[in-house]
């Protein structure tokens, strides 16, 4: 248990990150082509463990599994990651941390709507926290400094269609396992946003040279080692303590942003966080009784 909390803290850490890191990179590099190197850096990388996964499990891919994988990873990376960079670029790095954090949230309510998860009491009370928070973090009685409206409807959208690829994943997962649904979603989806970015005549590769720390810390570290260390946190674990990773996100992104962009931190600020946290905390709590019963259920 104690290395499942390691690789917890480690992606907590390697997440807390993410917005400063592509805050900075984004300053020189074009928002779909930032996304499109981090992600296909990133699938590459757990695409080993993603192929020992499918040969482990017995499983072959047909046809049909591509084109889902390639339907959820548009989701994920044209989608849900593109509005990611365009958010962290026109909002500030502290905000857009957390707004991207309340992806779960969006998750339940799908989930709810197109699968056989139904909200509960305790998960509207946890909705309900959470859009509070949300109110508090955007502060829309008065934007705070380095916020835009741009930025924050981008990070909605980013959190709302991560929700959505969450969903959609749930299904592939099933049969091949999270790190090649993954993987293989991450590759799919960062080929079609290569496509895009061509039809578009946006940059692939001008300015990474300049930028290469910074790109690949985000490919490799950020996304590649920031998802393999989740994933082994809830091998070593379970999904529950896994997801605690994204419980400590918003109380440390927020102090990166503070230490590397020199981002000021106001009250609402505080209250946006604190709320959030608790709703992530009362959802992790949930969702971890609810696997309690449903394993006492099976083992009668």
């Amino acid at each position: 248990m104690k290395k499942a909390y390691f690789f917890v803290v480690l992606t907590a850490f390697l997440f807390g990150t993410m917005e400063v890191a592509c805050k900075v990179a984004g300053n020189d590099l074009d928002p779909f082509q930032l996304t499109f190197i981090r992600f296909a850096i990133g699938g590459l990388m757990l695409l080993p463990f993603a192929v020992a996964e499918l040969k482990k499990n017995h499983i072959r891919l047909s046809i049909r599994d591509i084109m889902v994988l390639a339907g959820v990873g548009t989701l994920g990376i044209p989608l849900s990651m593109v509005f990611f960079q365009v958010g962290v670029i026109n909002s500030n790095a502290s905000t857009a941390s957390v707004l991207i954090s309340i992806n779960p949230m969006f998750t339940m309510v799908f989930a709810h709507m197109f699968t056989e998860e139904k909200l509960k009491k305790h998960s509207v009370a946890v909705l309900a926290v959470a859009l509070l928070g949300l109110v508090f973090m955007i502060r829309p009685w008065s934007l705070q400094e380095g916020n835009t409206v741009l930025g924050i409807v981008s990070m909605l959208l980013a959190s709302l269609f991560f929700g959505m690829y969450t969903v959609a994943g749930k299904v592939s997962v099933q049969k091949m396992g999270i790190m090649a649904q993954t993987s293989i979603s991450f590759i799919l989806g960062s080929l079609i946003l290569l496509i895009m970015i061509l039809i578009m005549g946006r940059p692939v590769t001008a300015g990474v040279a300049d930028n290469l720390p910074l790109v690949l810390y985000v490919g490799i570290f950020v996304t590649g080692l920031g998802y393999f260390s989740y994933f082994m946190a809830i091998k070593l674990s379970d999904a529950a303590t896994g997801s605690f990773a994204f419980f400590l996100k918003p109380a440390i992104a927020p102090l990166m942003a503070v230490i590397f962009l020199r981002e000021t931190i106001l009250w609402n600020t505080y209250v946006g966080i604190g709320l959030i946290l608790a709703a992530s905390y009362m959802n992790i709590r949930y969702q971890r009784k609810e696997n309690e019963i449903k394993e006492k259920l099976e083992n009668t």
